[in-house]
């Protein structure tokens, strides 16, 4: 702050028409002394407004509230931001040496910015700066000093426009305790090419320039204040290392360099309650989700713990009910618990429930002509091609197959086969199809449907070969089984 002060102080003392000012050496200082206190008190009152802006957020960022995620899950943080920024512009860095460049004494101008960053990780982002303003000094080092011809001289260089890509690194993390840093201090440094004109006044070895281009590298530092999720305040200072030394109009020994002190304002873009991730503190996030997870660790054991007593006592219960429960008084081979029909007497066949079986029913006898009604059914079957829909001239048989099922009380077991023609996976499909049509149509008629079973197998099952038409016409079929 000494070297800003001490420069401010000859700010107001020069104005931008030297040649018009025809003060005497003596009088020009003591003017020059009277605009200085008037330029170190409009200084200081910018630098406190901004110092109690500052601390007059602290409160609502430190108590922001946490995180809703879940504990160690991945999370969604903003990357993206953009900022604007206002400062001082002024040929004096810590760089220039004793002679301070090609001019003695700077004269601090406003000048303006702006940027869009990416964040990639939480300590390093690229962002794309912008800068315009005006650089001024005077009193060229390369005239007499003291002398009123250096006193008159001076130089203005107006930034018509500059760009620059610079990485920047988030150098430390001061909150141990925040998931979200009130203070991230950041270090920067690029290249840029920029667009600026040199106006020289009193200076036989300098000339001004129209507007050119050249290439510099902007190097600086500062640091943000985070105020909420999506606000920061951002003080920074950049030093701009020229590649040419006409910047100032004057052809140095040295290529000329510029700084800006500038304060600002950075938005974050992102999901409403996503945090910015250059301001995240991976450390403050383990600590307060290890916490967490720790405390419900230790109700779960607590938990546990409860639950394993009330479950060793329940299981005692148990034990003791299920030796009653498993005796088999009966001695049917079905415990007590599950015997439908306890006090079965001796050696009775029983089912699961403890229930005497039933008397197996008569054999039933299939005859000639039984099947012969079955095998009509077989040849006379057809249907649509490549479909499951029974042709209507198939019913005939169809309807005496179901009459002798309704009259015999038959099972009938329908097998569907097709040729090898298509896909494994449509043939199965088409055959199960196929037998499951018989049977609809069969139980349509009457016929009791938990006694036919359709099956199909596709062309697992040929009856002749698939190399030849006929071949293929014998292989699609659905056989007729009766038990």
């Amino acid at each position: 702050m000494k070297t800003i002060y001490d420069s401010i102080s000859m700010t107001s003392a020069i104005t931008d028409d030297h040649s018009k000012s025809k003060l005497p050496a003596a009088r020009y200082v003591n003017r020059h002394s009277e605009k200085n206190k008037s330029a170190r008190s409009g200084f200081k009152t910018w630098g406190l407004a901004v110092s109690l802006l500052a601390i007059s957020t602290i409160a609502s960022a430190q108590g922001t509230t946490s995180d809703s995620t879940a504990n160690f899950s991945k999370r969604s943080f903003r990357t993206w931001s953009v900022g604007l920024n206002g400062g001082m512009l002024t040929h004096y860095t810590p760089f220039n040496g004793e002679s301070n460049g090609d001019f003695k004494t700077p004269q601090e101008t406003w000048g303006y910015g702006g940027y869009i960053k990416k964040q990639i990780l939480p300590g390093f982002g690229i962002q794309a700066d912008f800068l315009a303003g005006t650089v001024k000094g005077f009193r060229a080092n390369s005239l007499a000093s003291p002398s009123v011809a250096q006193d008159n001289s001076s130089f203005k260089s107006r930034i018509d426009w500059s760009a620059a890509v610079s990485a920047n690194f988030t150098v430390a993390n001061l909150s141990l305790n925040q998931k979200r840093n009130f203070l991230s201090p950041y270090l920067t440094a690029g290249a840029g090419y920029m667009s600026s004109g040199a106006n020289v006044t009193g200076v036989p070895t300098g000339a001004s320039t129209n507007y050119h281009k050249n290439w510099f590298v902007p190097v600086g530092a500062g640091f943000k204040l985070g105020l909420s999720r999506v606000i920061n305040i951002d003080l920074g200072y950049t030093v701009s290392f020229m590649k040419s030394r006409d910047f100032d109009g004057v052809i140095g020994s040295m290529n000329d360099r510029f700084s800006y002190a500038h304060a600002g304002i950075e938005i974050a873009l992102g999901k409403k309650k996503s945090s910015q991730l250059q301001n995240y503190s991976a450390i403050a996030a383990i600590r307060e989700e290890s916490a967490a997870e720790s405390m419900v660790l230790r109700n779960r054991l607590a938990t546990a713990e409860q639950n394993r007593l009330l479950d060793q006592q329940k299981y005692d219960r148990d034990a003791r009910q299920l030796a009653v429960d498993l005796a088999d008084d009966d001695r049917d081979g079905v415990a007590n618990k599950f015997d439908k029909c306890p006090g079965t007497p001796p050696n009775t066949i029983v089912d699961g429930a403890g229930c005497p079986l039933k008397v197996p029913a008569p054999k039933v006898i299939i005859t000639e002509a039984d099947r012969k009604v079955v095998g009509e059914a077989i040849r006379n079957l057809e249907f649509d091609l490549g479909k499951s829909t029974i042709k209507e001239r198939s019913y005939a048989t169809l309807n005496r197959v179901a009459g002798l099922l309704v009259e015999k009380n038959f099972s009938l077991k329908l097998a569907g086969h097709t040729d090898n023609t298509g896909s494994m996976a449509l043939n199965l499909s088409l055959s199960k199809d196929r037998a499951e049509a018989v049977k609809s149509y069969l139980v349509a008629q009457g016929a009791n449907a938990s006694t036919i079973e359709a099956t199909g197998y596709g062309p697992n099952q040929p009856i002749a070969t698939n190399k030849t038409a006929a071949g293929r016409q014998q292989n699609r079929r659905v056989e007729f089984s009766l038990f």
